[in-house]
């Protein structure tokens, strides 16, 4: 085989390992993306989710601190006469 031809065969092979190592960067990379967006999706699910429970607990000592609040009137005799 002629130096040529060894030249011409060196260069196709360092061709085709740059192509694949470009392509597997590129998948790596898209991984990546996807990962982080799944987690943000997760995240935000989570946040989501934190809220309602915030605001359905803040709903419930309100509606007991009132409860307390008639009691203690009627028990004063300051309820509401209906």
């Amino acid at each position: 085989m002629s130096n040529v031809q060894q030249s011409f065969n060196a260069g196709q092979t360092q061709g085709k390992t740059q192509s694949k190592a470009e392509g597997m960067i590129q998948s790596a990379k898209e991984g990546t993306a996807n990962a982080a967006n799944s987690a943000q999706a997760t995240a935000q699910r989570g946040a989501d989710q934190s809220a309602g429970f915030m605001q359905q607990t803040g709903e419930q000592m309100k509606s007991m601190a009132q409860g307390a609040v008639d009691g203690v009137k009627n028990t004063l005799g300051m309820g509401d006469k209906k």
